[in-house]
């Protein structure tokens, strides 16, 4: 690849990445502000491109959907939310025009899908359900039929992959609004950006130091990806937590940890608690489970939370003693944070600010584990 196309990727790539890390944290702030629903309809909100600012719109809105009265605090956030993960969308579509333009079937089955996209988004504002979901089916098949039809390197797959999955995402955003908030479809969505974030900036790793396996470091790369599949168990685990309302379901204060509600072992309900599927037509804002539910999602959340503990922080050593020291510390640094930034949600009752930062430090970790995977290959020539 020429010196200047490579340029232009590692720089767009990055952009990218830094952007999805910043609608990751936003996401998080709308989520948790309970501003999911604040938009009834999608991709519009109550109508209109924006949201409704004057009098008038406000009461042709609160007449348009009596079921939803308008909120302003909150609907700019929702709107101003889809405003964001559109620009990402079209960065990472230039990122895989850019990446696939060495290989012409690959190139066209980008533009296909991107042109399905744009069509499908047009047949649902109409009410086409139908033929927006069959369009929206191919707008994500296309890219990855795409991504194998490139030759190697591997970041320049990775730059199509991303189109796929944002096309995905785009679809969960939707579901999570006509759905009202489904926790399958939020745990979903929440997954759905944090896979985003990590192609992007796994795809900016390489692009920065293009890498082919380094044999030498086979055993590490291995036991870092193992790491990466148990923080995304984690990281649902904490989607699902978040999207069932269960945050507070061991209560706030002394006794909320490392205890449940002043207890070891508080009445529970697993079976309920991880229900994944539950009917359509019912608002999940708020929550519908009952306490015994919510706890065993608490607490399942919590082993979950000490399982990856020990192992990252045992990775972490690994890594220091195999000579990536700056990686081992990374990882454990933003390990440390999470963890005590989760400690301090129970205690102190989920400040916003607080429950933000836990979701972009789970992003911050994730990168550090990418990262060590990255430097566990060695560099190639293009």
């Amino acid at each position: 690849m020429a010196p200047r196309a490579l340029k232009i990727l590692r720089g767009l790539s990055l952009l990218a990445a830094v952007f999805a890390f910043g609608l990751v944290m936003f996401g998080a702030f709308v989520r948790l502000s309970n501003a999911g629903l604040s938009c009834p309809d999608w991709p519009t909100c109550y109508g209109q491109v924006t949201w409704p600012q004057h009098a008038q719109a406000v009461a042709h809105a609160d007449a348009a959907f009596p079921e939803r009265p308008y909120e302003a605090h909150k609907a700019w956030r929702e709107q101003v939310h889809r405003f964001l993960a559109g620009t990402l969308g079209v960065m990472v579509l230039l990122l895989a025009l850019l990446a696939s333009a060495r290989k012409r079937s690959a190139l066209l089955m980008v533009i296909a899908g991107a042109a399905f996209a744009a069509a499908g988004v047009g047949l649902y504002m109409r009410g086409e359900h139908l033929w927006s979901s069959l369009l929206a089916a191919f707008a994500i098949a296309l890219p990855l039929f795409a991504a194998i039809r490139l030759p190697q390197p591997g970041a320049s797959k990775i730059s199509v992959l991303a189109l796929a999955v944002i096309i995905f995402q785009a679809m969960l955003g939707m579901w999570t609004v006509t759905l009202l908030l489904k926790p399958i479809v939020v745990m979903g969505h929440l997954l759905g950006g944090m896979t985003t974030f990590a192609l992007l900036a796994y795809a900016a790793l390489r692009f920065a130091g293009a890498a082919a396996p380094d044999e030498r470091m086979a055993d590490l790369r291995r036991l870092v990806a193992i790491g990466i599949a148990l923080l995304f168990c984690q990281i649902a685990l904490g989607g699902w937590t978040s999207a069932n309302y269960a945050a507070l379901a061991c209560g706030y204060g002394p006794g909320s940890f490392p205890q449940c509600l002043g207890q070891w072992t508080p009445p529970t309900d697993f079976h309920q608690g991880f229900v994944l599927w539950r009917g359509i037509g019912v608002n999940y804002e708020g929550g519908v489970l009952d306490m015994a539910a919510r706890s065993a999602i608490q607490i399942v959340h919590r082993l979950g939370a000490l399982v990856v503990l020990c192992y990252l922080g045992w990775l972490a050593i690994k890594l220091a003693r195999r000579g990536l020291r700056l990686s081992g510390t990374a990882v454990a640094l933003a390990l440390v944070s999470q963890v005590l930034l989760g400690i301090s949600n129970v205690y102190f009752g989920l400040p916003l600010i607080v429950a933000t930062a836990h979701n972009g430090v789970a992003a911050v970790l994730l990168f550090t584990l990418l990262a060590a995977l990255a430097r566990t290959q060695q560099r190639t020539t293009w």
